[in-house]
């Protein structure tokens, strides 16, 4: 599974990094994915990230 995160649709909520440390972070007031492919063990709160997220930022291929 891939993840990357649309900075023009954040809005820097922190519901990512909460949800999923290993995989996001913030970066000022954006979200960002600390890696392109999500590593093993962190699949579920990586789709628990993209489904709470307010605006759908989090991209999930």
């Amino acid at each position: 599974m891939k993840v990357s995160v649309d900075a023009d649709k954040c809005i820097g909520c922190a519901l990512c990094p909460d949800s999923c440390p290993a995989v996001f972070e913030m970066n000022d007031d954006v979200a960002v994915s600390l890696v392109d492919d999500v590593p093993d063990g962190e699949e579920d709160c990586v789709r628990e990230a993209a489904e709470g997220c307010p605006t759908e930022a989090i991209i999930l291929e």
